[in-house]
């Protein structure tokens, strides 16, 4: 399909797109086992780079989010 490194230079935003694509088709049917095979191993790996932005997202808000609470505490009590 496609290599390691193209698909990490996906953003999340052209990873959802494709991925919106590629679940278009398979719900509209009308391709043949290999294709349809093919779009979903694709959609798989669609999915997963979604979900490592995802998860990089959620762990920069995680963090922020404790360095916030770490400079309110130190305020004086």
């Amino acid at each position: 399909m496609t290599s390691k490194v193209a698909e990490e230079a996906l953003g999340y935003e052209q990873a959802r797109d494709e991925l919106i694509e590629v679940v278009r088709r398979l719900e509209a049917g009308g391709t043949t086992l290999e294709e349809s095979l093919a779009l979903w191993e694709r959609g798989e790996e669609l999915a997963k780079v979604c979900r490592r932005w995802l998860d990089g997202a959620r762990a920069r808000l995680d963090a922020a989010l404790a360095e916030e609470d770490e400079g309110g505490e130190t305020g004086g009590e």
